[in-house]
């Protein structure tokens, strides 16, 4: 090779064509692998961790400078607001007067003006209101709730490490379901099910290694093989790893292939209250993209118009992926969980 000649940089497409490809049936099961003890053990470790009393609230930039935000966590009313200079504040959701919603107030040069009297609030402590503390971390927005969470405060919640600043496309997803936050983490803790039950996305899957009984945190991994599905027999391959940094957080990073060094982080945020009967919980799913390919700095201009595809594709695996988790909630609470 010519030294001024630039070092290969792979395939020219990440496509592969699959020349073995069996009917979704007739796919190798996974039930025996999946056993239930296995991933049990896997949420517990993760639950057993610590979160610092901090719980994500949507996406950072669903919060503007020009209107506050409305949120439920936990049971507790919140809101949260963007001052002047764009630094978040957060705060019980009802006015400290009268218990005006403070969702539907305004924002005026960065202070929050109640719409039913007039009461501001600059992000301080006034009139019995008192602030709580908040966190942007450039995709995600975190609050913490030291009443609700029953744990020791952190200053900073725990944000998995991610692809560099800039250099990644990123899009996040919320959606709802009738669960609690460890069946949303359990879901994620069974990479098992890819393939039977999203056939549509994955293909080939094979869990490559698990994570051995009392897993320390930095060994506390599972790690698979799996094919993007593309169209008919075309596929991505890739490889990736699932870890649970925190009690309602699950990351899937890839490894190895295609847009190794992408993360797709699963936030499970309780919107019930601890007991309640019929529980709901938030996934708030952030994906972040990245590519060496020279064409991706395209890609990160054209960020805008890519999100509403990235949401849509979350969309559809949690469609089946929210049955999954109520229908574990709703058979741990009859007593008939298997697991």
């Amino acid at each position: 090779m010519s030294p001024d000649r630039p070092p290969r940089r792979g395939p020219a497409l990440p496509l592969r064509l699959r020349r073995n490809a069996v009917a979704w049936e007739r796919q190798r099961p996974t039930w025996r692998e999946a056993r239930p003890a296995l991933i049990a053990e896997a949420l517990q470790r993760a639950l057993a961790r610590p979160s610092g009393n901090w719980f994500v609230v949507g996406a950072a930039r669903d919060l503007g400078t020009g209107r506050p935000l409305g949120r439920t966590v936990a049971g507790t009313e919140i809101v949260l607001w963007r001052d002047a200079a764009g630094v978040p504040h957060a705060g019980p959701g009802a006015c400290p007067h009268l218990g005006a919603p403070l969702k539907d107030a305004a924002v005026r040069c960065g202070t929050l003006v109640c719409h039913w009297h007039g009461l501001a609030l600059d992000g301080g402590p006034t009139a019995g209101w008192s602030p709580w503390s908040v966190h942007d971390d450039g995709v995600l927005l975190w609050v913490r709730l030291d009443r609700a969470g029953g744990e020791q405060p952190t200053d900073l919640p725990v944000v998995p490490p991610r692809p560099g600043p800039g250099s990644a496309v990123d899009a996040v997803y919320t959606g709802v379901g009738a669960c609690e936050p460890q069946d949303v983490v359990a879901n994620r803790l069974d990479p098992w099910h890819g393939a039977w039950l999203h056939p549509y996305s994955f293909v080939d899957l094979r869990v490559l290694g698990t994570p051995p009984r009392g897993a320390a945190q930095d060994e506390d991994v599972l790690a698979v093989e799996v094919s993007f599905k593309v169209s008919g027999r075309l596929v991505v391959p890739v490889r990736a790893e699932f870890s649970a940094p925190e009690p309602r957080t699950v990351v899937m990073r890839i490894t190895d292939g295609e847009g190794a060094g992408s993360v797709v982080e699963t936030h499970a945020t309780p919107l019930t209250a601890a007991g309640a009967p019929r529980p709901r919980t938030a996934v708030v799913e952030a994906v972040l993209a990245v590519s060496d390919r020279r064409g991706f700095a395209v890609a990160r201009a054209l960020a805008p118009l890519l999100r509403p595809a990235m949401r849509a594709t979350a969309a559809r695996l949690w469609r089946d992926d929210l049955r999954y988790a109520e229908r574990r909630r709703e058979l741990r609470a009859s007593g008939r969980f298997p697991g």
